[in-house]
């Protein structure tokens, strides 16, 4: 886990997620984090920038990067059992900490 997931983490703890699984590699895919919020399971894509100069954080998860972490989820999702899920991602940059629920 490098320095920006822990923090991420150490984010969604302090907004009331539980994590409970991180860097999850399935073939095809990895979700840098997995946790819970009440009773939904947030798969949580870890996103860091020096500027947005070149575009926010939260635009680098483009369309093959979101089919990589749904093939990922419905895989973690067959192991672990299905529940109420969604993408989440955390965009980091010098000026802050954002979370986008629900971002695709």
């Amino acid at each position: 886990m490098n320095a920006f997931e822990q923090a991420a983490e150490t984010y969604l703890s302090r907004r009331g997620y539980r994590v409970i699984d991180r860097n999850y590699r399935a073939p095809g895919g990895e979700i840098d984090l997995v946790a819970r919020e009440g009773s939904v399971l947030c798969f949580v894509e870890v996103r860091a920038r020096r500027s947005s100069r070149f575009g926010t954080p939260e635009e680098t998860v483009g369309p093959q990067k979101q089919r990589r972490l749904k093939l990922a989820a419905a895989r973690y999702l067959a192991e672990h059992g299905d529940a109420e899920c969604r993408f989440d991602v955390v965009a980091m940059t010098p000026e802050g900490i954002r979370l986008i629920k629900g971002a695709f």
